[in-house]
């Protein structure tokens, strides 16, 4: 598996302008687009080791 870890260009993604949010919400999406891929690889038995279940996912994935 492969991600792709982007630079973030400040702390506070509103004093970017447009372009600062268009970008913060790009991180976002891929942050949880790969926490949800990588949960969903684990077995039932591994996500179970962790406290969690299939439906789990999608929820952990959005805090993310």
């Amino acid at each position: 598996m492969s991600a792709i870890d982007i630079n973030r260009l400040g702390s506070n993604p509103q004093s970017s302008g447009l372009l600062g949010r268009l970008l913060a919400m790009l991180t976002a999406w891929n942050d949880t687009r790969v926490t949800r891929n990588t949960l969903s690889q684990l077995s039932d038995r591994e996500l179970d080791d962790i406290g969690l279940d299939r439906g789990d996912i999608e929820r952990i994935a959005r805090r993310f």
